[in-house]
This record gives structure tokens, C-alpha cells and sequence, in this order.
């Protein structure tokens, strides 16, 4: 007889601790893309920038497609404070809160190369904590939960664009953009919490050749 317990229901599966998290990294995930793509190109227009300028800077999405690049240096080394996941969590999205502000300090029609540097940057560690995401879900999740992870975390991916796209773009209509990008980073304290109090670091057994370098 088949119990409760190894055939969870559709609900319980969903309202769990791993599908919680799951959410948490669609989110924190979507939001720093979509401020590139979204929020940044209405930014750069307000500011008086050309369709030409703006396209170069919002060309800085590059990190995205070659994050394959250094993936496996983050899986290899990393600062052992969280753990191998966690650490590196941590790190990138503190980076992101911040750089997702201080972008807003400067003035795009005369310090553009300054703007579309923290652009870059805000693309690279976004890619990176995307990679750190990726395998920490699968890593977490079992082989059964891993198609319904994937799904709320796309659809949590998309809810995070209605941030930036949506609510920001509304907000800059009636506060300075200053402000707006200040709000928009503070959302990145969803992820912070995530890493900090609901994500556990996954216990995965690592053979002699491939033990990691603790960064000191």
C-alpha cells in the first residue's frame, strides 16, 4: 500500500519549504535582468539619450550568455562562511543591491561610460547569481520535485518583471529617479533574506579530486 508520505499530494508539494524557495529565486533572479531591459532604457530616454546610446548600453547583457565561462570557478571556489551556495549568494546580491542604487548617481547624458560600466557590472553579478541559483535548486530539489520547482520559479522569474517594468515605471512618474532605483534594489532584500534565513546549505558529497578551494 502506498502511503501518504511517499505520494505527497499536488498541495503539499507546492506548499512546501523547497517550492518557497523556489519562488524566492525567481524573484531574485528576474529583477536585475529586467531592470536592464526594462527600467533602465525608459531611465536613459528620460535622461535624454539617443536610441543609438541607449542601445549600447543596454548591449551590456553580454554576462548572460557567457556566464558558462567562469561556472565552474564559482562551483570550485569559493568563501566558506554560508557554505558553497550560500557564499556565494551572499555576496552577489549585496553587490547587486547596491550597484542596482548607485547606478541612479549618475548623470547618463555626461558620465555614460561610468553608467554603462555599472550596467556591465550589474549583468555580470546578476549572471553569477543565477548560476549559484541553477545549481543550488537542483540541488535541493529531488528528481520528482524538479519540474514543478523549475515552473514556480519561471513564473516567480516573470512576477519579478512587473517590478521594474511595471511599479517602478509608475513610481518614476511621481518621485525622483533616484528614488526609484533606490526602492527597486531594496526589493533584492527578498533574496537576502532567502540566502540568510530560509535557504539551508544542500549536504553534497565531494570526491578527493574534486574538493573545492576555501577562499581565505
Amino acid at each position: 500500500m502506498t502511503t501518504p508520505a511517499s505520494n505527497p499530494t499536488l498541495a503539499s508539494q507546492i506548499f512546501s519549504r523547497n517550492m518557497l524557495i523556489c519562488v524566492f529565486t525567481g524573484f531574485s533572479s528576474g529583477l536585475p535582468l529586467f531592470v536592464l531591459l526594462q527600467m533602465l532604457p525608459v531611465w536613459l530616454t528620460d535622461k535624454g539619450l539617443s536610441v543609438e546610446l541607449i542601445g549600447v548600453v543596454t548591449g551590456v547583457t553580454l554576462p548572460y550568455g557567457l556566464k558558462f565561462l567562469w561556472a565552474p570557478l564559482l562551483d570550485r571556489y569559493f568563501p566558506n562562511f554560508l557554505g558553497r551556495r550560500r557564499s556565494w549568494l551572499l555576496i552577489s546580491q549585496i553587490i547587486l543591491l547596491i550597484l542596482l542604487y548607485a547606478i541612479s548617481q549618475f548623470d547618463p547624458s555626461s558620465q555614460l561610460t561610468i553608467v554603462a560600466n555599472i550596467a556591465f557590472l550589474i549583468a555580470f553579478f546578476s549572471a553569477t547569481q543565477d548560476i549559484v541559483l541553477d545549481a543550488y535548486r537542483r540541488e535541493i530539489l529531488t528528481d520528482k520535485e524538479l519540474g514543478l520547482g523549475n515552473t514556480i520559479h519561471i513564473n516567480a522569474y516573470r512576477v519579478a518583471g512587473l517590478i521594474p517594468g511595471g511599479l517602478s515605471l509608475y513610481l518614476a512618474t511621481r518621485l525622483p529617479w533616484e528614488t526609484v532605483f533606490l526602492l527597486t534594489a531594496l526589493c533584492m532584500l527578498f533574496g537576502l533574506f532567502m540566502t540568510l534565513f530560509l535557504a539551508k546549505e544542500p549536504k553534497i558529497a565531494v570526491q578527493d579530486r574534486d574538493k573545492p578551494f576555501y577562499l581565505a
